[in-house]
C-alpha cells in the first residue's frame, strides 16, 4: 500500500519557490550590524511527529533527536539568518525579527519511499533598530523552499557529513544575504517536487 501511495504521489508534483520582494538597498544595510535574530513561532502552528509521506501540519521536523520541535526549528532559522547577515559590520545595531509560518522537513518515510521531497519554509521578516525598536523595514513575506534529498542522495550526503540541518541553514543564509542586498547570488526561483 505504501509503494502504491508513493507511485500516486509521483504524478502529483507541485511548484515550490524561493521568493521575496526586491532586495533591500545594499548602501543602507551596509550601515547595519545584526546583533540578534528574534524568532517567534506562533502558538497556533500545529506540530507533527507523524512518520507519514505528507503530514498535515505547520511544523514537521525529524532532523534532530526527539524534543521540542518549535525550539529546534527556531534555532535553525536563527542560525541560518544570522549567518546570512554576518557580512554586515556597520555602525547601526539592528535586530532581525522573524515570525514563522511554515517549516516542513522530510519524514523518515518520505526519505525511504518518495521519489522527491521539499523543505517547505515560509516566514515574515523585518529589521528594527536595536536601541529604539523602531522598524527599519516593513514586514516581508519570504518563501524559502529547498529541494530535499531523499533516498541514496540523502545517505550520500550524510556519509559526507552534510546533514539536512546544514543544507537548510546554508539555504537560509543565502536567502538572507540576498534579501539584505549583500549578495549577487539571487536564490529566487521555482522548482517542481512532491510535498505540501
Amino acid at each position: 500500500m505504501t509503494l502504491i501511495a508513493a507511485a500516486l504521489l509521483a504524478g502529483c508534483a507541485s511548484t515550490f519557490r524561493t521568493s521575496f520582494d526586491a532586495p533591500l538597498s545594499a548602501e543602507v544595510t551596509r550601515g547595519w550590524t545584526v546583533r540578534a535574530v528574534d524568532v517567534t513561532i506562533p502558538d497556533n502552528l500545529v506540530v507533527s511527529d507523524a512518520d507519514t509521506l505528507v503530514p498535515v501540519a505547520d511544523i514537521v521536523w525529524h532532523g534532530d533527536p526527539e524534543g521540542d520541535r518549535r525550539q529546534q526549528v527556531a534555532a535553525i532559522l536563527r542560525d541560518g539568518v544570522m549567518e546570512g547577515a554576518a557580512s554586515l559590520s556597520g555602525p547601526r545595531p539592528v535586530i532581525l525579527q522573524l515570525v514563522l509560518e511554515r517549516f516542513h522537513g522530510v519524514t523518515p518515510r518520505a526519505v525511504r519511499l518518495a521519489p522527491s521531497a521539499v523543505h517547505n519554509i515560509a516566514y515574515r521578516i523585518r529589521a528594527v533598530d536595536a536601541a529604539s525598536g523602531a522598524a527599519l523595514t516593513p514586514w516581508v513575506e519570504v518563501e524559502a523552499d529547498l529541494p530535499a534529498r531523499v533516498g541514496a542522495a540523502l545517505y550520500a550526503d550524510i556519509e559526507a557529513g552534510i546533514t539536512e540541518k546544514a543544507r537548510i541553514r546554508a539555504h537560509l543564509a543565502r536567502v538572507t544575504a540576498a534579501w539584505l542586498g549583500q549578495s549577487t547570488d539571487d536564490p529566487r526561483g521555482t522548482f517542481q517536487s512532491l510535498g505540501r
